[in-house]
């Protein structure tokens, strides 16, 4: 009699718990159906491409509260994604900045729209060098896409020139798997072509893993580094023109010279595609030439490895999600001799 009691027992707790089961399974299915489907991933070539468009190059643009009410669709902190479907690269835009919003806006004018017909995800961040110091445009890129990589988990970087516009959005904002990209190919400055062969300037997309592995710029250039195409322009013989492109290699950060030395090499899109219109502007204060640079040019070779990204300092003292970008705030520190009175992040 015991014994039957315990089956019967027995029985009604299977019973119970299959029934609590199958409710349980009804439940999540109700919740699956009424999930909305996971967009599926955008095409391949964006079909919102118009190709050649001429770049508004205005001395006036509008108001950055003009710009955001028009771009409605962008989120806070420049932030953007495809609503329709799931963007297959996820870009972080880098702008070093100082001393110029009149171009910063027409900037932000003219690349949220372009970024947003190649269906990329993407969010611009704005690095701008505190105070009024001499310019280290090296230590302030390696300082933003620093703090990029902290925010997000992102595919590629562009590191963009604030007075660059893009003149056909088929010169997409992506990168090679396996080398850098020069996009900005030919800037109506010089005739749409590249100054020089090794030029690269301008707008450049690079895998974290691509930066990481050519070290970032270098951290010691201050002020200008000759790298202007006035240099150019002066030479006289073959052999002047081979020492100065050694010498605007060099200049410009040694970043042209550390995608060789890392084993890497640079690809561009074609001419036709990759042409952008130069917004003119003077020589920023704080920018100017520095006689000290022609120092490193014997250390290039020897240095790039301990000279970049893994012995960058500085302090981000602000970071703000404006609605149409990032804002970082970098101490990059003063120029050696100076103190700078403020504490270094790594």
């Amino acid at each position: 009699m015991e014994c039957s009691r315990r089956r019967l027992k027995s029985l009604r707790t299977l019973t119970l718990l299959a029934g609590s089961m199958a409710a349980t399974v009804f439940i999540l299915h109700l919740a699956v159906l009424a999930t909305p489907p996971r967009p599926a991933g955008c095409h391949l070539v964006s079909p919102l491409l118009v190709g050649p468009r001429p770049a508004r190059r205005t001395s006036s643009p509008p108001s950055l509260e003009e710009i955001s009410k028009r771009m409605a669709w962008v989120s806070a902190g420049g932030l953007y994604r495809p609503a329709d479907c799931e963007a297959r690269h996820r870009v972080a835009i880098v702008v070093p900045y100082r001393q110029r919003p009149t171009h910063l806006r027409a900037l932000l004018q003219h690349l949220h729209p372009f970024l947003r017909r190649q269906q990329i995800g993407y969010r611009i961040y704005v690095v701008q060098q505190w105070g009024n110091g001499t310019f280290n445009k090296g230590r302030l890129l390696n300082a933003g896409v620093r703090e990029a990589l902290r925010d997000d988990r992102w595919s590629c970087v562009v590191i963009h020139d604030v007075d660059l516009l893009a003149e056909d959005d088929r010169n997409t904002y992506t990168c090679d798997t396996c080398n850098p990209t020069h996009l900005a190919v030919a800037i109506d400055k010089f005739h749409y072509r590249l100054p020089y062969p090794a030029y690269l300037g301008g707008v450049v997309a690079v895998t974290p893993e691509q930066y990481r592995k050519m070290n970032g710029f270098s951290n010691q250039y201050w002020g200008w580094g000759r790298e202007d195409d006035d240099l150019w322009k002066r030479s006289k013989s073959p052999q002047d023109h081979l020492r100065l492109i050694t010498r605007i290699v060099i200049f410009s950060f040694n970043f042209p010279l550390r995608v060789g030395l890392s084993g890497m090499k640079v690809v561009r899109p074609p001419v036709a595609i990759a042409r952008y219109k130069m917004i003119k502007h003077e020589r920023d204060r704080g920018n100017e030439e520095n006689p000290y640079n022609h120092e490193l040019l014997n250390r290039t070779e020897v240095a790039w490895h301990s000279d970049g990204l893994n012995s960058l300092t500085y302090e981000l003292l602000s970071k703000e999600r404006e609605h149409l970008f990032t804002h970082l705030m970098i101490n990059v520190g003063e120029k050696p001799g100076l103190a700078s009175g403020k504490n270094d992040r790594t």
